[in-house]
């Protein structure tokens, strides 16, 4: 059986039934709200999996948080063992399993990428010191706080007694976004899109690559038309956060949150067969020629609380364009937040 066509239905989890620690960060924030309802339910971990949830945000918030755990507590969910709410990072990553970290400075007036960088880049380091000091060293770590993929890299970089390979960024948004425009322009159904890559950064540059896609087993290739694909279905998947906060006022929550629990769910508890994970992980030199020390996005495959990269696939000139474009906005990022 191929990489991409391997299951795990046992979720790889804690042994012996114990609680999964689980931290939330930003926790009285819109994603929040959204995600730890569905954590709640079960839809991350899965129905039989005990969780005990911690909540994490600033002091002037330290009141929002309670209301939310009142919240959480109030719909009796079976998986909920504890809540535990918390404004200090001592409390909130001692003993964590998985740390979805969602707070991030938004981009305020007159702020240009360059200036949010450095201002988060002070909160990661500081959430990178807190989880190496205090989080389980197998501890699972997502970061969904924009800029997500730069974002998870500061993080990592002060955490050294933690894997690399568990700080992750999501672009599994990207993912969802570009199989919902596939599945409406093709009056198809969104679970028969599979294997739409993600590669880059988690921002305009990202590339959504259907190259190697399918729709219910049929090449994507075959049915896309390639100027629709380069056009519009580009621009859209780019531009969709955008053009969310443009329409609603507010950028994407619910979204982002369901985008964020499917993530970990595959990471924890295995890809579906014959679907692939997109996961902003660490570059090692050893995949598609990238340089060392980034997070970038590739498509995965995840089994048994391990995620491996989709190797050999084949780019043309139009993919290798794209994947350059994100690629040096990623540098720059990196050189940004860390001076090298």
């Amino acid at each position: 059986m191929s990489p991409e066509s391997q299951q795990s239905m046992t979720p790889a989890l804690t042994s012996g039934g114990a609680p999964l620690n689980v931290t939330v960060t930003g926790a009285a924030g819109n994603i929040a709200y959204a995600i730890l309802f569905m954590i709640g339910s079960g839809q991350m971990a899965g129905p039989n999996q005990k969780i005990n949830l911690c909540l994490l945000d600033i002091p002037a918030a330290a009141g929002a948080i309670e209301g939310v755990a009142m919240e959480i507590r109030d719909c009796a969910f079976p998986c909920v063992a504890n809540i535990v709410c918390t404004t200090e990072y001592k409390v909130a990553f001692t003993g964590c399993d998985v740390a979805l970290l969602i707070g991030a400075k938004p981009r305020g007036p007159g702020m240009v990428r360059a200036d949010l960088l450095r201002e988060n880049g002070a909160i990661f380091k500081g959430q990178g010191e807190a989880l190496n000091q205090y989080a389980s060293s197998t501890c699972k770590i997502l970061v969904v706080g924009n800029p997500a993929n730069t974002n998870a890299l500061i993080a990592m970089t002060y955490a050294p007694n933690i894997p690399r390979k568990n700080f992750t960024a999501m672009t599994r948004l990207d993912q969802n976004r570009a199989n919902n425009q596939l599945a409406t322009k093709l009056g198809a159904d969104v679970t028969g899109v599979n294997k739409v890559a993600i590669w880059g950064n988690h921002s305009k540059t990202m590339f959504a690559d259907i190259a190697h896609g399918n729709l219910a087993g049929q090449p994507l290739a075959d049915v896309v038309d390639e100027a629709w694909f380069k056009g519009e279905f580009v621009k859209c998947v780019a531009g969709r956060g955008k053009a969310i906060i443009d329409a609603r006022g507010k950028s994407s929550a619910a979204s982002a949150a369901r985008a964020a629990v499917d993530h970990m769910r595959d990471w924890l508890c295995g890809t579906p067969e014959g679907k692939w994970s997109n996961m902003g992980v660490v570059t090692d030199g050893n995949s598609y020629g990238l340089p060392d020390d980034l997070i970038f996005s590739f498509p995965c495959v995840c089994k048994n609380g391990e995620w491996t990269r989709v190797e050999g696939l084949a780019h043309g000139d139009y993919s290798k364009q794209q994947i350059q474009t994100t690629l040096e906005e990623l540098a720059g990022e990196k050189a940004s937040a860390l001076g090298k």
